[in-house]
């Protein structure tokens, strides 16, 4: 349920965030949410360039639908991929 408002709360904010490429806001606003689109961009694909790293060879792969799920949701998508492969002993 949280992991679904998680999701939700994400997709929110890369909407808020895309809007700014299409319809740029107001000047002292525009640089901010530039800044911030740029700073999420970074920080998701490093998130996923670090899983990617670390992931054992025998472990579970990682889908191309699964990868750009959690580049787009982030903790959320990986907390609920770790969920499912990784239950509690």
């Amino acid at each position: 349920m949280l992991l679904n408002l998680g999701r939700l709360v994400m997709l929110c904010v890369w909407a808020f965030l895309l809007l700014n490429v299409v319809q740029p806001f107001p000047k002292p606003l525009k640089y901010f949410v530039d800044i911030a689109l740029f700073f999420m961009v970074i920080m998701h694909g490093l998130q996923l360039v670090l899983l990617r790293a670390t992931q054992p060879k025998d472990g579970p792969k990682l889908s191309k639908l699964t990868q750009t799920k959690i580049f787009f949701f982030g903790v959320f998508e990986l907390l609920a991929w770790q969920k499912k492969h990784y239950p509690k002993q």
